[in-house]
């Protein structure tokens, strides 16, 4: 007998026939004779509702009731699945985040899982029925309710699947699989079979929305076998793992791109040893994350520091500036908007030099203006101009044979 956790986002629970459909997925996998957990998000955009009731009320909602208030969206879903297997002939109980043993830190709204109590839900899956979890929500050791931030659902599911030792954890999606790149935007895209954790990390760090990172951690972290799968058709997905082979001896394995995204330039900061983590720490401490990073000196021995934000931050990242600029003793701050993010991802970028130097022609030859970049073991990111986003990642998708023509050229090549 397995154990088998699975999720299901807002999309695949949206209305009550999506509901009837899981709650038949979740049976058919029990007569397997596999003890199932299955977490469960809010139904369709039943959260961004209860935000806009939220706004109705107050421009500034408090964060301990907005999570009070959230929380109520995923207990819907499970008590209505767990209505749906009863009508099945399937035994099942739902359990709220605390309910689930899911302890946090005392956060509200992006609050991380600091413990789980797996006890709670094996007791009910050794009594022999199906236990359905609310996604995004836990409990603080002071009592209060917690969410867990955006993706919150993945990582309540795969922290689960390590309490628990599961087998296995399913993250059922509007996709088949994790792509090379987003196929609504990107011509071949192509669906990947495995693909290693770090790579997916990075990935998920650097825009594409099939997993959250948070979720991506706890599984490397716990060794938790991890497949993206379609809840719509039942078709092969995409497993995540520790080492995967590498497929059609591809370097690069994948690409994501984000936008919104601005770059902040701080001009004429004194050059002293304390200065960037000064710079960095008073926007830290506002919850500011900031990504790219590069440091000029002068030909007068001044710094000029830039780095890159989400444009939604930016208006609090100047007024922090400005509220410090005594302090700092910089002489101007710059900002530029309407840009984007383009990264190249793949294991095999470590064994092959060359690759950043391909990327970078590329995107001359496109005529995109390269803003800022950023580099690790296994990626290359661009800040390019937001119009120029799409046609930059189609021309890198290309270069490095990651569509589904290039990879039936590279199959016939090695043939």
């Amino acid at each position: 007998m397995a154990t088998v956790v699975q999720k299901f986002g807002g999309t695949s629970v949206g209305d009550t026939d999506k509901i009837k459909r899981v709650a038949e997925r979740i049976r058919a996998r029990m007569e397997e004779g596999d003890q199932v957990v299955t977490v469960v998000s809010a139904m369709g955009k039943s959260t961004d509702k209860l935000v806009d009731l939220a706004n109705d009320i107050t421009d500034s909602p408090d964060p301990r009731e907005m999570d009070m208030l959230l929380t109520t969206g995923e207990q819907v879903t499970i008590s209505l699945v767990v209505m749906a297997l009863k009508e099945l002939g399937v035994e099942a109980v739902s359990l709220t985040g605390w309910q689930a043993g899911i302890r946090t830190e005392p956060v509200h709204q992006d609050a991380r899982i600091t413990d789980i109590d797996p006890s709670f839900v094996q007791d009910y899956l050794n009594e022999g029925k199906a236990v359905l979890v609310a996604g995004f929500q836990g409990v603080s050791d002071d009592g209060d309710i917690t969410t867990l931030g955006r993706g919150g659902s993945d990582t309540t599911a795969v922290a689960l699947a390590a309490a628990l030792q599961a087998d296995s954890c399913s993250i059922f999606t509007d996709v088949t699989g994790v792509y090379t790149a987003d196929p609504r935007y990107v011509d071949g895209a192509r669906q990947l079979d495995s693909v290693s954790y770090d790579e997916m990390l990075e990935l998920a760090n650097l825009g594409a929305g099939v997993l959250h990172p948070r979720a991506v951690e706890f599984a490397k972290n716990y060794s938790v076998p991890l497949i993206v799968r379609s809840s719509l058709e039942d078709v092969p997905g995409t497993l995540v793992e520790e080492e995967v082979s590498m497929e059609e001896n591809l370097i690069v394995r994948g690409l994501a791109f984000e936008k919104d995204i601005t770059k902040i330039s701080i001009e004429r900061l004194p050059n002293q040893y304390e200065t960037m983590s000064e710079v960095f720490a008073i926007l830290a401490a506002e919850g500011i994350n900031v990504d790219l990073i590069i440091q000029q000196t002068t030909s007068d021995h001044a710094l000029n520091v830039s780095f890159s934000v989400d444009t939604d931050k930016l208006d609090r990242a100047l007024e922090l500036l400005e509220e410090n600029k005594v302090h700092l003793c910089y002489s101007i701050v710059r900002h530029e908007s309407l840009l984007a993010k383009v990264s190249i991802v793949g294991s095999g970028m470590i064994s092959n030099p060359g690759v950043a130097a391909d990327m970078f022609r590329v995107l001359s030859e496109e005529e995109v203006e390269i803003k800022m970049v950023s580099t690790s073991e296994i990626g290359v990111s661009a800040i390019v101009p937001e119009e120029a986003m799409i046609r930059a990642a189609n021309a890198l998708h290309t270069q490095f044979e990651l569509g589904q023509k290039d990879k039936e050229k590279v199959e016939a090549l090695q043939a």
